[in-house]
């Protein structure tokens, strides 16, 4: 079984990489959440997709548990700071703050995050939230 979830996983990881629509994704990440719900991974990629799609208060639940699962991931708060700023929700400073942190002492992470902000910017123009993140983080 754990097999075929990480297959529906890479199955839908690289769709989205070759270009499929966020909202196309929305269901096979959704089942995927379902099927492993311990997996971070899974809600890194339901809350982006949810961001894309214009879902905030569904993507700041499924960024929260991200979060939850695994906190050092950078990607994960950035969902979360994202979420929490197009819900208006207070704490965004404190998820920079740890993305910061990661950066610090993992530089490399910086040209990932670099992408997944690039990606955002191409698939949704103009972001103003992530316009905000990308430059708090100076990436």
């Amino acid at each position: 079984m754990e097999s075929t979830q990480e297959s529906l996983f890479e199955q839908a990881m690289a769709r989205y990489q070759n270009g499929a629509p966020a909202a196309e994704l929305l269901d096979d990440f959704i089942t995927i959440t379902e099927a492993a719900p311990r997996q971070s991974a899974g809600w890194t990629c339901l809350a982006w997709l949810q961001l894309l799609c214009d879902q905030p208060e569904a993507a700041l639940r499924s960024a929260r548990t991200a979060v939850k699962l695994n906190p050092q991931d950078p990607q994960a708060r950035i969902n979360l700071s994202l979420a929490m700023l197009e819900t208006k929700s207070k704490g965004v400073r404190d998820q920079i703050e740890m993305v910061q942190q990661v950066l610090a002492m993992a530089p490399d992470v910086g040209q990932e995050l670099q992408a997944s902000i690039a990606d955002g910017f191409q698939r949704r123009p103009g972001w103003p939230a992530l316009t905000k993140v990308k430059n708090w983080l100076e990436l």
